[in-house]
């Protein structure tokens, strides 16, 4: 019996003697998983077809989910297209809480007053040039808008470049990610390179990708190549045109850019994973 209880006491005195595991051991075994947050960008408007549920219009508009607002990025010519696109592709109006219009052209801001009908907790980014019905439209339907002459913060890592070009006025969307910038273009009319130039010196940083309306449809061959190489000289990684960009310019893109050639159209969606 004694030479029982010598036993338990020294098991008992082996284990108080054993070290405890430091704090940061124990925070590296607990600490919790930390995954990127990814961005989506989803064509819901397009003159190219990608998504055979979908009807296509002359137009852009371009829906953007991940970063801290939800944005639609135009909103095409005919409300009706755009709305039935949406519910076909799924998405929820009321999930919009904020909008960027690019320019005058009804192509990209003909769907606002029947888009505001289903959702009127928004905020309008406008450029300062659209004329005053636009702007009665949005205070008409009880929404908010923001005049946009200069470069302006949208919310956190999204930003408008502000009004550029002279005789049409357009602002685009710049999304700072951590894979580069990501520009989208209505129709790119102060030209895509000159966009692509504003975005790297605002933000001090590459551009991933540029998606949207390049405006190059009008343009001929030996232009559109030099639009192409200056894309290239500007280091854009990925290039994703469609709208008013022309087959003839995206067969260029295509040849230039290979792998990095984003075919899209109305229902396509590009995700940016671990992009925030």
């Amino acid at each position: 019996m004694r030479k029982l209880k010598w036993m338990i006491l020294i098991q008992f005195c082996a284990i108080l003697l054993q070290p405890l595991p430091n704090k940061a051991s124990q925070e590296k075994l607990t600490a919790p998983t930390i995954q990127g947050k990814d961005l989506n960008l989803t064509v819901v408007y397009d003159n190219n077809p990608c998504d055979n549920r979908l009807e296509t219009r002359w137009g852009f508009s371009c829906y953007i989910q991940g970063a801290e607002k939800t944005i639609l990025f135009d909103v095409g010519g005919e409300g009706s297209v755009l709305l039935s696109n949406m519910e076909k592709l799924k998405i929820n109006p009321k999930a919009v809480n904020t909008i960027v219009l690019s320019h005058v052209h009804y192509d990209h801001i003909g769907g606002l007053s029947y888009f505001l009908k289903k959702n009127q907790d928004v905020t309008v980014y406008m450029p300062q040039s659209l004329p005053q019905s636009v702007r009665n439209t949005v205070r008409w339907a009880g929404a908010r808008s923001v005049e946009v002459h200069k470069p302006i913060k949208i919310c956190k890592d999204v930003y408008s470049t502000g009004e550029l070009g002279s005789f049409i006025k357009e602002e685009s969307l710049i999304i700072k990610t951590s894979k580069g910038l990501i520009v989208i273009t209505g129709c790119a009319h102060p030209g895509i390179v000159n966009i692509v130039k504003m975005a790297k010196e605002m933000l001090k940083s590459d551009v991933y990708l540029v998606l949207g309306g390049f405006h190059l449809c009008w343009m001929n061959l030996s232009k559109i190549k030099k639009i192409v190489n200056g894309a290239k000289k500007e280091g854009v990684k990925k290039v994703a045109p469609c709208h008013c960009s022309g087959d003839i310019a995206r067969k260029q893109f295509e040849k230039a850019y290979g792998k990095d050639f984003i075919l899209v159209g109305a229902g396509k969606t590009i995700t940016i994973k671990d992009a925030f």
